[in-house]
């Protein structure tokens, strides 16, 4: 049986929810950003009218200023997002078990089992989601319909907002083919430039290119592009609640003035630090690899990265991993705007099965483990804030001990 998939996108999110909360703003060029006072000022979500001056989600409050000098500007309500988010997924399941988020305003649904019981065509009951969500939550969503999720995925971003485009095995190379490479899923702009260079310049060059060459041009993503561009994906869309293991856990944060010198280089490490290892122990997870970006005033990123020699999810053990990268690829004079670390290389802690040498275990980081895991527990029974270990809230860094579960902080979260 031919699969029918929906990916529905929840137009401007972020910007659509603040029309909701104030309906005056749905009349003027408005859009969602971060605080300027903490130098994370990027446009978030923008409305139809910022969108017509040409206003861009991730472009700076001045760049988007400088087209729109009228332009309202809002601050986020993160938590709000996440209710409307839950609640609109929570509509979706009345229509199927199988929905799968792709971030807070997009998710996967097959519908291919619900069809018969709604007596309804495939874009039927796409039309009625659509206008039900807009009709109880006061936001448009757009709804692409497909055979498979990655062409799905791109019907929804064909027509906004509020729409449903349908693409299917007869008329997938007239409408997907013509699209340029890098509106295919998870072609990034390096890979998007990679194909660029050897005359791949639409979605319908990757699927007419010889599998073997985009193997050996982008690694094992070429041949799976190929099959993409083909439609050929047979992915399954995930229940809902079943959530697909990270492969990286990472915090990244733009510092309210540049960071000189090592021990506040260090507090900022030992920040970000905190939260990546909480979040590996809540998901039941460890690491083996540690990754650090460090951008200087000039927006200039540089990227370093190591191997552990053992799985953890030890805030100290990721600490001194990321110091020394900072510490080996960096000078204690130059100023760091922001920094991000990573945790890589993800494996669920049941699984692993540590040698023992024969000196026995590191008895200090036995110490720091016995440490983490109390702290732990007591920040699950009396929230986040309750305790932090090895650094102070720094208002004038921007430092702060308690970062919500799930949001990104200032200056690296954007809607998409």
């Amino acid at each position: 049986m031919q699969r029918s998939i929906y990916h529905i996108d929840c137009n401007s999110f972020y910007a659509a929810v603040e029309c909701r909360r104030r309906p005056e703003l749905r009349d003027v060029p408005m859009a969602v950003a971060g605080d300027p006072k903490d130098r994370c000022g990027i446009i978030l979500a923008k409305n139809e009218r910022a969108k017509a001056y040409g206003v861009k989600t991730a472009e700076t409050i001045y760049q988007a200023k400088r087209k729109c000098p009228d332009l309202v500007l809002v601050a986020p309500h993160f938590d709000e997002y996440m209710e409307v988010s839950h609640q609109i997924k929570q509509m979706f399941a009345d229509y199927t078990d199988q929905v799968e988020s792709f971030g807070s305003d997009e998710a996967w649904l097959d519908v291919t089992g619900s069809l018969r019981y709604f007596r309804s065509s495939a874009v039927e009951l796409a039309d009625s989601i659509r206008h039900r969500v807009m009709d109880e939550i006061g936001i448009t969503v757009s709804v692409g319909v497909s055979f498979n999720k990655v062409f799905a995925k791109l019907g929804s971003d064909l027509k906004k907002p509020d729409a449903t485009t349908l693409i299917t095995p007869q008329n997938y190379q007239r409408r997907v083919w013509p699209l340029p490479a890098d509106s295919l899923l998870f072609v990034g702009r390096t890979a998007a430039e990679q194909l660029e260079r050897h005359y791949i310049h639409t979605i319908g060059d990757v699927a007419r290119t010889d599998p073997a060459f985009l193997e050996k041009l982008l690694g094992k993503g070429g041949e799976t592009l190929w099959q993409y561009a083909n439609g050929l994906d047979e992915t399954r869309v995930r229940r809902m609640g079943e959530a697909e293991p990270p492969k990286s856990i990472g915090n990244g944060m733009t510092f309210r003035r540049d960071l000189l010198g090592w021990d506040e280089l260090k507090a900022g490490i030992v920040a970000l630090s905190d939260e990546v290892a909480a979040r590996l122990r809540a998901e039941g997870m460890k690491c083996m690899g540690v990754h650090v970006n460090i951008r200087n005033p000039q927006m200039k990123t540089i990227s370093r990265q190591c191997q552990l020699s053992a799985p953890t999810h030890l805030q100290k053990v990721i600490v001194d991993a990321a110091m020394q990268l900072v510490r080996a690829s960096w000078r204690e004079e130059l100023p760091v705007r922001a920094l991000t670390v990573t945790a890589q290389q993800l494996m669920d802690e049941n699984s692993i099965q540590e040698q023992m040498c024969i000196l026995g275990r590191n008895a200090s980081l036995e110490k720091f483990e016995r440490a983490e895991a109390c702290m732990q527990k007591l920040r699950l029974k009396y929230g986040r804030s309750c305790m932090a270990m090895g650094y102070v809230e720094n208002q004038e860094l921007g430092i702060r001990q308690f970062h919500r579960e799930g949001v990104e902080l200032p200056g690296f979260s954007h809607e998409g």
